[in-house]
């Protein structure tokens, strides 16, 4: 994997992750009875998106290193999912002996 497709990696599996933990404890201005004007009560009280955001970067990490690994060492590949058959056979690896 080059390197530039795994910051790409990364950043895809961080953004899904930050989207995921953003609703998590979240407390709304709704729930808190204080909807301040001009605003939803739906939007939140106290965001806390450094610490959210520190949150997914561990999560992040721990799931980019799992679809690294799976990749480098092709666990899973393209091949994999040809369900019709329609990619070109394998090459032969040629053995020297």
């Amino acid at each position: 994997m080059a390197i530039t497709s795994a910051i790409v990696l990364f950043a895809v599996v961080w953004f899904m992750t930050f989207l995921c933990v953003l609703p998590v404890r979240l407390k709304t201005q709704g729930e808190d009875g204080k909807v301040l004007r001009g605003t939803h009560a739906g939007a939140p009280v106290d965001p806390q998106l450094k610490k959210r955001a520190l949150i997914t970067t561990g999560i992040a990490a721990v799931i980019w290193a799992i679809l690294f690994w799976i990749i480098v060492w092709e666990i899973v590949t393209v091949r994999d999912f040809d369900f019709q058959n329609r990619m070109n056979p394998e090459p032969e690896v040629l053995q020297d002996y």
